[in-house]
């Protein structure tokens, strides 16, 4: 994150109550904490904006209450995963000696590959693997368990920018 617009921000605030003819430093004080404390509070709100764009379809949130900020995060919704494939056997992308495959892709695919792995909180390989997994077995079983939400009904969530 660039903070060179906060550092700029208190520069000029700093120079301008310079000018400002004052001999007692404790009102110099006094006069500077809120035109710091709104600063940080800019800073906090850009840093939260910059975790929101990697996080999503996660969120954080910076709550003000009284004169202290607060950051609220809301984790992304878990996904269907290939543990809830069914079928006679499972293959975990995790298990067993690992093999060194090489593909040529759009550009524009690995970029989506990479979102994708980064939402998840995965290597591009990590999630290569659990997806190709998830393909296997898909093959082998017709059908694919669903998870439930909590009252019983199936529910789609998404994020929207």
């Amino acid at each position: 994150m660039d903070v060179s617009p906060f550092v700029d921000k208190l520069a000029r605030e700093f120079a301008a109550l310079a000018e400002i003819d004052s001999g007692d430093a404790g009102a110099l004080a006094a006069r500077l904490e809120p035109v710091i404390r709104l600063t940080l509070f800019d800073a906090l709100v850009a840093a939260a904006d910059e975790i929101n764009r990697d996080l999503a379809p996660g969120s954080v949130e910076l709550r003000i209450r009284g004169r202290d900020p607060n950051f609220v995060v809301t984790p992304s919704s878990p996904e269907r995963s290939p543990e809830t494939v069914v079928g006679s056997g499972t293959l975990s992308a995790e298990e067993g000696v690992t093999a060194r495959i090489n593909v040529r892709i759009p550009q524009q695919l690995k970029a989506a590959i990479e979102r994708a792995a980064s939402r998840e909180g995965r290597s591009v390989d990590a999630w290569l693997g659990q997806m190709a997994s998830a393909m296997v077995q898909q093959d082998r079983a017709p059908c694919v368990a669903v998870r439930r939400g909590k009252r019983g009904r199936q529910r789609y969530t998404a994020w929207v920018r």
